[in-house]
């Protein structure tokens, strides 16, 4: 039986470049794609058009992002589909 959960990806960006044309959409697909690739490592798939984005930057919020790289973090949430996929939730910067 196909069980839904959901999980997160992950990219991170230089905070400098964030306002050029394409840079976070450029981020969007690396964390959509990190988080495929978490999924498909986990025997899930990803239910399409389910992705949701937050852009994370240095200052603008609770999370402390000062030691990534460049102070941007992209996280991308995804419905998975699969047996099991219930027990999966996105926590913290892992998945649980």
């Amino acid at each position: 039986m196909n069980e839904t959960g959901h999980l997160f990806g992950w990219a991170f960006g230089d905070m400098s470049k964030a306002d050029v044309a394409g840079y976070l959409e450029t981020l969007q697909d690396a964390a959509l794609d990190n988080a495929r690739q978490d999924a498909a490592s986990r025997g899930f798939e990803v239910e399409a058009g389910t992705e949701h984005f937050a852009v994370i930057e240095q200052g603008e919020t609770l999370v402390d992002v000062g030691n990534t790289p460049g102070g941007l973090v992209v996280r991308c949430t995804v419905t998975i589909l699969g047996a099991a996929a219930a027990g999966v939730h996105p926590e913290g910067p892992m998945n649980g």
